[in-house]
């Protein structure tokens, strides 16, 4: 059996092999870094960066800043009434 048949039989149908070229510095360090501080394998920290990136975890992105909620500003007059007070200015204390 050549070589080549030997190898593809022994991989994973459901499986595909990358080579991934030009990979920028601060992307390989990063991802180094990462397998090292979790024990892993270099393979299994880009695949799962991979998998997150395309949102195919399962598990949403929880993201530590509010950039989630721009643009989703709703008028509520109601609120805006019962906030008015906080916005007259104290003249003793502005000084």
């Amino acid at each position: 059996m050549p070589a080549l048949v030997a190898y593809i039989a022994g991989m994973e149908k459901s499986r595909v092999q990358y080579t991934i070229r030009q990979v920028p510095s601060q992307i390989d360090e990063a991802l180094r870094q990462r397998a090292r501080e979790e024990g892993r394998s270099l393979n299994t920290v880009a695949i799962e960066m991979l998998e997150r990136g395309l949102g195919l975890t399962g598990n949403p992105i929880r993201y530590h800043d509010l950039d989630d909620l721009a643009g989703t500003w709703v008028d509520d007059p109601e609120f805006d009434k019962a906030i008015q007070d906080m916005d007259q200015i104290d003249q003793d204390l502005w000084q």
